[in-house]
């Protein structure tokens, strides 16, 4: 403690020191000006006592003094002292006053001056001065912050983007590997193969279905994750799509502000589970139970809905919440598959429940081609699309633990249509449906398709053609010339029709 003591006064002492050094310079400085300031006033003072000084410079200023007779009398060396000292202080005032002007006759100290503009004579120079100009700067490259307003404005809104970004990307990691890790167990006791995404192979093929291979979530975007489980009877495959909220885009962000979503659709987190059905083990109907903007949007777009499921009914018929609507083909589908335990399912979970689509002839959604050539390619999938709850007092794995009889719905679904099958009449009443849809697509694409035959033809004539006139024997040139001549006059000729007439 004494040592510190003992230091800040060496430095206080230093310090003070160094100020007083300081100020003394400044003192010595300023006793320059205090020694100009007494001679001058030695100067003033001698001058005014001494008026022989000024009588005797006025003789050597005038012109012609002497001649006017006006003389002084000099007399004894006290005169001759003062004459001594009156030529000293005139010698000294004109050589003060020749070189405190000197400056102004040096011709390199104003250029584009006249060097006679200040002579001896006192008269000015006729020539006028020459004008200087002053450039006017703009307001806009004047370095003021005022003229970087924009620019901080970009830096800050790309400083925001920025930020938002890895956010939003943070925020969906979380969310994606929250999910997974709640649903791991459930997903490995149904499938032999989890997450399986093309670049490792399965080695787990002797091993039962209860211990499977995990790999993990695959990452198509920034919100968009997938996973794909394989290896489970009934079924070819399930792909789960986790699909969040633009949460690092920030435009979709504000968009989503100012227009918030209704609940459904891409305004919430969203997980879309498709199951591949094997064809022996789906009978052939068409089934959706929707929210009611859902199943009015999906009734407009998907290809099967529109086509088979014209009709729609309200779920509360049926059992299931009043907020929902049934899209079904035949109402013995509907019947038998919104069993008690769907039903029971549907009522606790109707805000987490956005559709529930089952169907053999599921081709996606209307081709944008209003003519298509030939029908598309079908498949037996259930579609399940499940909204993602907001956690505002709850942590993302408590979220995620509520939504976990969702995905046991799944597989029990998954159970339920492989056991599920269509009676006699059903079955010929789906069937005369499907054949009744194949034939109006013949007839709407049958011009369409006739075209298309028609542009074939012309192809393969003009192919015909280019391999002929290539071919240097003119015999095979002209044969090709007439049979083609004799082909258009049989399609120009008229048709008529041949009567046989039997001999009485």
């Amino acid at each position: 403690m004494k040592l510190v003591i003992s230091l800040l006064l060496l430095v206080v002492i230093v310090i003070f020191s160094e100020t007083s050094a300081h100020f003394r310079d400044l003192d010595d400085e300023f006793a320059e000006f205090e020694d100009f300031e007494d001679e001058d006033e030695d100067t003033a003072g001698s001058s005014a006592k001494d008026p022989s000084v000024m009588t005797a410079s006025l003789p050597s200023r005038s012109n012609g003094g002497d001649q006017d007779g006006s003389k002084v009398q000099r007399g004894g060396p006290k005169d001759s002292l003062e004459d001594e000292d009156m030529d000293e202080d005139d010698e000294a005032v004109v050589e003060d006053d020749d070189g405190e002007f000197d400056h102004f006759q040096d011709e390199e100290e104003f250029e584009g001056f006249d060097s006679d503009r200040v002579g001896g004579n006192g008269k000015g120079d006729s020539k006028e001065a020459p004008k200087i100009t002053i450039t006017k700067v703009p307001l806009h490259l004047r370095t003021n912050w005022d003229s970087f307003y924009l620019e901080m404005l970009m830096v800050a809104g790309l400083l925001v983007y920025f930020l938002n970004f890895f956010a939003g990307k943070s925020r969906n990691n979380k969310l994606a590997n929250a999910w997974f890790n709640t649903h791991r167990n459930l997903l490995e006791d149904n499938f032999s193969l989890v997450g399986d995404d093309g670049k490792v192979e399965n080695d787990s093929s002797g091993n039962s279905g209860n211990s499977g291979n995990v790999v993990g979530l695959v990452k198509e975007s920034e919100n968009v994750y997938t996973l794909w489980c394989s290896g489970r009877t009934c079924c070819e495959g399930m792909l789960v799509e986790l699909k969040f909220l633009k949460r690092q885009d920030l435009v979709a962000v504000i968009s989503q502000l100012l227009r918030p979503g209704s609940g459904s659709g891409s305004s919430v987190d969203q997980v879309l589970v498709r199951v591949e059905m094997n064809k022996e083990d789906m009978d052939s109907f068409v089934l959706c139970v929707a929210a009611r903007k859902t199943a009015l949007r999906l009734g407009k777009d998907m290809s099967d809905l529109s086509l088979f499921c014209p009709e729609r009914r309200q779920a509360d018929k049926y059992g299931g919440p009043s907020g929902m609507l049934v899209l079904s083909e035949m109402s013995e589908v509907a019947s038998s598959l919104l069993d008690s335990r769907l039903l029971t399912v549907l009522n606790r979970y109707t805000d987490y429940i956005d559709y529930i689509h089952f169907s053999d002839q599921f081709s996606g959604p209307k081709p944008e081609d209003s003519a298509p050539t030939k029908l598309p390619e079908t498949k037996k999938v259930l579609l399940f699309g499940f909204n993602i709850p907001p956690c505002k007092s709850r942590t993302v794995t408590e979220v995620m633990e509520q939504m976990r009889p969702l995905m046991q719905l799944v597989f029990y679904c998954m159970e339920k249509v492989k056991r599920f099958r269509l009676s006699k009449e059903a079955k010929s009443k789906a069937d005369k449906n499907r054949l009744r849809v194949e034939e109006a697509f013949l007839k709407t694409t049958h011009a369409a398709r006739a075209e298309a035959a028609a542009a074939r033809r012309e192809e393969r004539k003009r192919q015909e053609k280019e391999r002929i006139l290539q071919e240097e024997d003119p015999e095979k040139q002209r044969k090709w010339e007439e049979r083609e001549a004799r082909r258009q006059m049989k399609k120009r000729a008229p048709k008529m029709k041949q009567l046989k007439v039997k001999a009485l």
